[in-house]
């Protein structure tokens, strides 16, 4: 295994688990009352966004793993309140103020913002939409919001790259997601009727899934040097703590 595997290895899954740590929490959930649409329907706006004002079947395939009629249900309906462009904007600002809230006094954040800029700007948005559109929002300047905002992206280009990757191996996302997240199936619009069988060929296709993500990510992950390879991992340590207090 090399540095940049071990690299790509730990760092996915801090900025897996980090980057959506806003979703749900304030002031994501203050905003989504503001607006009138919920912070349910906020995320999907906000998260889809910023593939534009588009019709929900496109949201779909750069979601991936939601039961189509309630991801179409929600973007919808707060599409016909809120323009999706509009609301991307609103979350990502709800992703500052939220590493503002948390980050503010934290150590190692310059070097890890540079790190992660460093392999956002080396990243190829070929093929992955979702990751396309908000890599291609502006950031926030002071570090807290920066360094959140810029796990949020970072967490988007290899969930976007693993989407790929699971087709690739001819798996149906919802049985991925299954696998991976059961407690959450019906949170993604399924029902108990709904639940598949999953066989041992399933999971070997996931864990190929897996092996191509990294695949996929770790060129971009590979330009960081050794310094730079100490920040992105300190610096998410750091914030794992900040996070957690």
């Amino acid at each position: 295994m090399t540095d940049t595997d071990k690299v790509v290895a730990e760092a996915g899954k801090k900025i897996g688990a980090m980057g959506s740590a806003f979703y749900f929490t304030e002031p994501a959930v203050s905003k989504g009352a503001e607006l009138g649409i919920g912070t349910l329907r906020l995320y999907f706006l906000g998260r889809g966004g910023v593939l534009g004002d588009v019709d929900a079947p496109v949201v779909h395939s750069a979601f991936g793993y939601f039961k189509a009629e309630f991801l179409a249900a929600q973007w919808d309906k707060g599409r016909a309140k809120v323009p999706p462009p509009e609301a991307a904007r609103v979350y990502m600002e709800c992703c500052a103020e939220f590493g503002r809230s948390k980050l503010s006094g934290t150590d190692g954040l310059a070097g890890l913002c540079d790190a992660m800029a460093a392999v956002n700007d080396a990243a190829d948005p070929t093929s992955l939409a979702l990751y396309a559109g908000i890599q291609a929002m502006p950031l926030a300047d002071d570090l807290p919001g920066r360094a959140m905002q810029l796990v949020a992206v970072l967490r988007e280009y290899r969930g976007s790259a693993h989407l790929v990757a699971i087709v690739a191996q001819r798996l149906d996302p919802m049985i991925a997601h299954y696998i991976r997240r059961p407690e959450m199936f019906g949170a993604f619009g399924y029902g108990e009727d709904e639940v598949p069988e999953v066989n041992d060929e399933d999971r070997a296709k996931l864990a190929g899934a897996d092996a191509l993500t990294d695949a996929i990510v770790a060129r971009a992950y590979g330009v960081l040097d050794e310094p730079q390879r100490e920040a992105l991992l300190g610096g998410l340590a750091a914030m794992e703590r900040a996070l957690a207090g």
